[in-house]
């Protein structure tokens, strides 16, 4: 499509076109003819006919109301018939795969200047192109189906399994053996936690949480206990139908009536008279992909204790969607199991071990969540940080009040604290196998995910706060921060309960208390 030729005008020439039948006028150096599209203002044609807006440059008062995304559109766009003479816009969009310019919206490691001694150029690389990626093909699909509820696009599914992102985002292991991943960017060799750690917060950028959840999900939290503690057939199988994006699948823990109390869970699994086959019956609830998945981690009270069971979906088994705070894309489903027959080979660990396997799974659940609430921090910081830079009160830009630098001091603060303890214990399930790992972080991990969760929740608050009436709506200004404050509490509740983890990680602090320890 050829470009369309723009003319050049010079102020007083714009200044003439002031009726509202002649209505020019000039946003960062563009000049826009309004003449036709007043009447199909959203915000009404009086905004346009006021005596300071037709044929005057309404840079200040535009970016008050609109971001500037909007001009970006085609059919704004059309709207634009020059440029000023001898001007130039200084107002552009972040180009899509670089990083931000914005203090303390990247992590440190990622921002100019600053030293890291976790991160390699192996790291950096794929940073890069996970962030093209994003940008580039995950973003418009991501705020489609966020909106109107439908599962991420198939071709969606297929390219992160043609780049290999799904079975990246379960982190280094013997499944990536084999394997080219993002066109060859790192191998699987030296792929470790903080390429998982990149790859997760670089798809939270979307700022789409239902559909973040829906692009496999389910799979990051449902494959690991398969990979770990089934017998090589199931591992195989599944593994390769899973990652290549044939199949989805879930983990099926919660229920009505019980949650973070996995003890409490009360669907069961009988054997059958032969012992060759488990018979379940039960609930689960919330659970995250449910209502698509093919396969399930289940967990089931057994005569030998809680066991958990790989399950093909089949008959006896229904899902029903569940509604929720975010969107329906992410699959949430209420599932029955009604005297579903089971291989006895299904069984993940040993019958009676299932809360090992079950715990063991969710460290890297739970450190996964923490990665994308620290991410999403910087996001909203980024926001605030120019929204408080454009905005104007009381005839001075918003952080001239020191009310708001207070809250923005908080944000970064506590952005800052969750990153960095997210890079130690990073580095410590670096050093540490499969065992070491359940042994000595599952404590750490919950510490941190309840700290993350809980600054997610302050900031989400002082967000709203200083956006004010557009952080409370859908579109517009502060749509980014409206949809933040809606979500962020699933991270405090999925994967267990904020005073649930915290409890858990001082009880085990408690059991570690040398015996001879006294003040």
């Amino acid at each position: 499509m050829a470009t369309k030729e723009m003319k050049q005008f010079t102020r007083e020439e714009v200044a003439k076109h002031n009726s509202p039948d002649d209505l020019w006028v000039i946003v960062d150096a563009k000049v826009f003819n309004l003449s036709r599209f007043k009447d199909m203002h959203p915000g009404g044609v009086s905004v346009l006919l006021d005596e300071e807006i037709p044929g005057q440059d309404v840079t200040e008062v535009f970016y008050s109301l609109h971001r500037h995304e909007i001009l970006q559109k085609p059919q704004f766009q059309r709207l634009q018939i020059g440029t000023i003479t001898g001007e130039e816009s200084v107002i552009t969009s972040q180009a899509r795969g670089q990083l931000s310019a914005i203090p303390y919206a990247e992590p440190t490691w990622q921002t100019q200047g600053y030293h890291s001694p976790y991160y390699k150029d192996s790291h950096r690389r794929l940073a890069k192109a996970v962030r093209e990626f994003v940008d580039d093909y995950l973003y418009e699909d991501a705020q489609l189906h966020e909106e109107d509820g439908k599962r991420p696009s198939p071709h969606i599914i297929q390219m992160m399994a043609d780049t290999n992102l799904h079975a990246m985002r379960l982190g280094p292991g013997k499944h990536l053996q084999g394997k080219t991943l993002m066109g060859g960017i790192v191998t699987p060799e030296e792929f470790d936690y903080f390429h998982e750690l990149i790859i997760t917060q670089e798809l939270v950028r979307m700022m789409a949480r239902g559909y973040g959840d829906g692009l496999n999900g389910g799979t990051v939290i449902g494959l690991p206990a398969v990979l770990n503690f089934g017998n090589a057939e199931l591992k195989a199988r599944v593994a390769d139908e899973v990652l290549s994006g044939k199949k989805f699948m879930s983990l099926a823990i919660s229920e009505a009536f019980a949650g973070s109390d996995v003890q409490g869970l009360k669907t069961s699994a009988k054997k059958t008279e032969d012992g060759k086959f488990w018979i379940i019956n039960g609930t689960k609830k919330w659970i995250t992909n449910g209502h698509f998945s093919d396969y399930f981690t289940v967990g089931c009270k057994t005569d030998s204790g809680f066991t958990v069971i790989f399950v093909e979906r089949g008959e006896g088994i229904d899902t029903k969607p569940i509604k929720t705070s975010y969107s329906p894309s992410a699959g949430t489903a209420y599932i029955t199991f009604d005297n579903v027959k089971v291989p006895i080979e299904n069984t993940l660990g040993a019958e009676g071990a299932g809360l090992f396997v079950i715990l063991s799974n969710f460290n890297h659940e739970r450190w996964t969540m923490c990665c994308g609430s620290a991410r999403t921090q910087r996001y909203i910081i980024e926001e605030c940080l120019k929204w408080t830079n454009q905005r104007k009160a009381f005839g001075k830009p918003l952080n001239s009040q020191a009310v708001i630098r207070s809250k923005l001091a908080a944000m970064i603060a506590r952005a800052e604290s969750v990153q960095s303890w997210l890079e130690n214990i990073t580095y410590q399930m670096n050093n540490m196998n499969y065992k070491e790992q359940a042994q000595y972080l599952a404590g750490p991990i919950g510490l941190l995910k309840m700290h993350a969760t809980r600054c997610a929740q302050d900031t989400a608050r002082d967000a709203v706060q200083i956006f004010g009436g557009r952080g409370i709506t859908k579109t517009g200004m502060g749509r980014m921060i409206e949809h933040y404050y809606r979500t962020v509490t699933f991270d405090s509740v999925l994967g267990g309960a904020e005073d649930v983890l915290g409890d858990l990680g001082v009880r085990q602090a408690i059991a570690k208390m040398p015996k001879n320890a006294r003040l």
